[in-house]
């Protein structure tokens, strides 16, 4: 009798780990069946390096220097829909999912290097004809942005760097899926489940007001997880980072620079935005205090209203 109710026992806690596990049993899905809903008109895909860059060129093509607008780690191009709502009223604005993220998914060889995101952004641009640009980037997207700046001076015209990576940093706050796929031993697992509760949890604690994170926001990045091979190139992405190794190349950008950063980012700190300012000379900050690590998603109408303010004149002198 005490074997039987060991082997019921054992079976009962086998059927419960497997529900568990089936509740947050998540495979990757082809990008064929994300496209409907995350990549309608006006997206595209460019052939690029093996790869198909999913993008949205829009805007007057009478402008000749384009606004391109690139994400950070884990996020889309759509992370800059209220920028480009606006902003394309007047300019032309290129955004595009970068390699191991959104629907242009992994890069073919695994290359997630600063160098390989910049050879990218500036050969993207070459395939679209445009020479001269304004670049504005968020996190890992204002890492590349700065990147861009250094690699190709003659050819950027302005300069956004929004919560930009580019100094050694010590984070307060760390969204719990960069954490898992950051932990040796994980990679299988976190290719292979992906409980919704962890999206929101990382969503939120890079928003200083987790209240304005909204339920289609958070189906937005679980969906785009999702994407065939993106969970598994962010370990590789981070294992790439080469921890700002090249920081000191900040000080050579002569670009017009607008920074922008959250008061309540615990992701990269607020002081990095000084930084920035005294290693690139002529630069000003805007900083909106209650904002997080995000503050052009959290709040896409104040943040425009500063960067289109930058732009309509990125050389005349900042108002003091």
């Amino acid at each position: 009798m005490k074997l039987a109710r060991w082997l019921m026992g054992g079976f009962a806690l086998a059927v419960i780990l497997l529900l568990g596990l089936a509740s947050v049993w998540a495979p990757d899905k082809p990008v064929s069946a994300l496209m409907a809903r995350w990549a309608p008109s006006p997206s595209r895909f460019l052939a690029l390096n093996g790869m198909q860059v999913h993008l949205r060129d829009e805007g007057p093509r009478s402008d000749s220097v384009p606004i391109v607008l690139v994400h950070g780690t884990s996020a889309s191009l759509h992370t800059w829909d209220g920028w480009a709502a606006s902003l394309r009223r007047s300019r032309r604005v290129i955004r595009f999912d970068l390699p191991g993220f959104g629907l242009t998914g992994p890069s073919p060889n695994d290359d997630y290097s600063l160098a390989a995101y910049t050879r990218v952004t500036l050969q993207l641009l070459d395939s679209l004809g445009v020479s001269r640009f304004a670049i504005a980037g968020n996190s890992l997207g204002g890492e590349v942005a700065w990147h861009v700046a250094a690699a190709a001076p003659d050819r950027v015209d302005a300069l956004i760097l929004v919560d930009a990576a580019g100094y050694p940093m010590v984070s307060q706050k760390v969204p719990i899926g960069f954490r898992m796929a950051r932990t040796r031993g994980l990679e299988w697992l976190f290719t292979r489940i992906l409980p919704r509760g962890v999206v929101e949890s990382s969503v939120r604690s890079v928003y200083g007001d987790p209240s304005r994170v909204s339920d289609s926001l958070v189906t937005r990045y679980y969906e785009l997880t999702l994407r065939e091979g993106n969970r598994a190139s962010l370990p590789r992405r981070f294992a790439q980072s080469g921890n700002a190794a090249d920081s000191t190349r900040i000080a050579t950008i002569r670009a017009p620079t607008l920074i922008m950063w959250g008061g309540r980012d615990g992701l990269i700190p607020p002081d990095h935005a000084g930084r920035f300012a005294r290693d690139i000379a002529g630069s000003r900050i805007v900083l909106f205090p209650e904002m997080g690590h995000v503050p052009h998603e959290e709040d896409p109408a104040r943040t425009v209203a500063a960067a289109e303010a930058f732009l309509q004149c990125p050389r005349c002198p900042a108002v003091r």
